[in-house]
C-alpha cells in the first residue's frame, strides 16, 4: 500500500498503543463464515471457526534475480502472479487474496467438507496453470519455475490493522491454518521427494475419499503430499503444447 506522510507525533502514538491494548476481548467474536472486510474496525475481530488457507510459492525464487535481467524477471513474476490470482478469484469460496513477493494466498470459506473439496480443486487448478507458462517460459528460453501449494483447514482470526486516520490498512489473517500453509507452501517441490501440493492432515480428513485416495503421506514432511492435477487442462495442455 502506497504510502503518505504525516508528521510523527509520540505523544499520540503512545495515546493509540494504550487504546489498542486495552480493547475488550468480547469486541472478538467467533463466526462460522468470514465476514465482509466492512465489519471490521480497528478495536475488534473475528475467530473464523471453519476455513482454508491456501500458499502458492516459487522455489528458490531468490536465486532468480542472478539469472536473469529486470525486464524478463518483471514477466515471470506478473505472469505468475496474475494467473495465480486468476485462478483463486474462480472460486466462489475465496475471500482473500494477498500477494507478498512471489507467494500468493487465498483464505476461504470451509464450513463444509465440499467447499474443501473445492480448495483442493482449485490448488490442481493452480498445478495445471504452472505447467502451461513452464512451457510457455521454456519457449522464451527461460527456465520452468517450481512451485509448492500448501493448504490446511482449521481456525483463524481476522483484524484490521493499520494506521487508524490514514487510509493505510489491511486486513490481516493469523492462527495455526495460516502458519501450518504457509509451511507447507514451502514444503511444496522443495526436493525430488517432494510433490508440489502438501497439505495437513485436517485438510486431508475433509476431503471426500476420491480427493483423499489422490494424496500419500510424506514422511519428511510429516504431512499428505501429491501431484494433483486438472483433467481439462491437462487436456488442453497436451493438444495445444508441444
Amino acid at each position: 500500500m502506497e504510502s503518505s506522510y504525516k508528521f510523527y507525533e509520540y505523544e499520540k502514538s503512545f495515546d493509540r498503543m494504550k487504546e489498542i491494548l486495552n480493547a475488550s476481548d468480547l469486541n472478538f467474536l467467533e463466526v462460522d463464515e468470514i465476514p465482509s472486510r466492512d465489519k471490521l474496525t480497528f478495536t475488534n475481530g473475528f475467530y473464523v471457526k471453519k476455513c482454508c488457507a491456501l500458499f502458492a510459492d516459487i522455489r528458490r525464487s531468490s536465486e532468480l534475480p542472478t539469472k536473469y535481467q529486470r525486464p524478463t524477471l518483471a514477466r515471470i513474476y506478473r505472469s505468475y502472479v496474475s494467473e495465480v490470482i486468476a485462478v483463486l478469484s474462480g472460486s466462489i469460496d475465496c475471500k482473500e487474496i494477498v500477494i507478498a513477493g512471489d507467494c500468493v494466498s487465498g483464505i476461504f470459506n470451509a464450513q463444509y467438507k465440499s467447499q474443501v473439496d473445492s480448495v483442493f480443486f482449485t490448488a490442481a487448478q493452480i498445478n495445471s496453470m504452472i505447467r502451461v507458462l513452464n512451457y510457455r517460459l521454456r519457449k522464451r528460453n527461460i527456465d520452468p519455475i517450481a512451485v509448492g501449494i500448501g493448504m490446511s483447514w482449521g481456525r483463524a482470526l481476522m483484524v484490521k490493522a493499520g494506521y487508524s486516520g490514514s487510509g493505510i490498512n489491511d486486513i490481516v489473517w493469523m492462527g495455526e491454518v495460516v502458519n501450518d500453509a504457509c509451511k507447507l507452501g514451502n514444503y511444496g517441490s522443495a526436493s525430488y521427494g517432494d510433490e508440489p501440493l502438501m497439505v495437513s492432515a485436517d485438510f486431508r480428513g475433509n476431503l471426500n475419499e476420491k480427493n483423499q485416495g489422490l494424496l500419500s503421506w510424506n514422511s519428511n514432511r510429516g504431512c499428505y503430499h501429491g501431484n494433483v492435477i486438472n483433467l481439462a487442462m491437462d487436456k488442453w495442455y497436451d493438444e495445444n503444447c508441444n
